[in-house]
């Protein structure tokens, strides 16, 4: 008998888990998010229909408008929210080294920063192809038993919240929350140091 109930109180979790992010899915407004180039990194190449974005051999000469990042190698999505709740999902396969998450319009873009929320970044890093971390202040070491290879981002603006799904087992990676947003977030991409992909892709049904 003590053996089922904890087999059983892992089943309920489950569905509830599962509901959850059924609910959160319904109730969002999933979002095409496509790639902003006039915020990427000069390193970065992005693909004709702005979907996928990897880390290049040589910096390209492009303009140095006042939206692109210069220091981090990174992108911002074209579509920004300043109310409401979005999803979208990243198939990030079997990269190494990335970072995913939001940025809010006046992150510093020319100089070196922590990334942090308190310079308006709410982020989850891979990196060394097994080292997962929330960017929180102070960083959170993120133990997680499947690697995920497409991740759900949810955003509540009006509850202060950024969440992160693995979109396979819909597991809860991690939950920012709490934050008082006053302007409008972009989705951010940072591919890592490696040749492959990361893909824009479109959002899984909701089953």
């Amino acid at each position: 008998l003590m053996a089922v109930i904890p087999c059983a109180c892992f089943f309920f979790f489950f569905v509830f888990v599962s509901l959850v992010y059924r609910t959160f899915k319904t109730l969002s407004s999933t979002v095409d998010v496509t790639l902003d180039p006039d915020t990427a990194h000069p390193r970065l190449i992005l693909s004709e229909d702005r979907k996928q974005v990897k880390y290049g051999d040589k910096k390209q000469d492009l303009p140095d408008n006042p939206e692109r990042i210069d220091w981090w190698p990174c992108v911002l999505g074209k579509e920004g929210f300043s109310s409401g709740r979005y999803y979208w999902e990243v198939q990030v396969g079997d990269k190494t080294d990335w970072r995913l998450g939001v940025a809010r319009e006046s992150m510093n873009r020319k100089e070196c920063v922590t990334l942090n929320p308190t310079n308006g970044l709410w982020l989850i890093w891979l990196r060394n192809g097994n080292e997962y971390k929330a960017l929180a202040d102070p960083i959170v070491p993120l133990c997680l038993s499947v690697k995920p290879r497409k991740l759900g981002v949810y955003v509540d603006y009006e509850e202060g919240q950024v969440s992160f799904y693995n979109v396979e087992d819909k597991f809860c990676i991690y939950n920012f929350c709490g934050y008082n947003f006053t302007e409008k977030l972009f989705p951010f991409f940072w591919p890592g140091f490696c040749s492959s992909s990361l893909i824009l892709s479109p959002v899984s049904p909701r089953n």
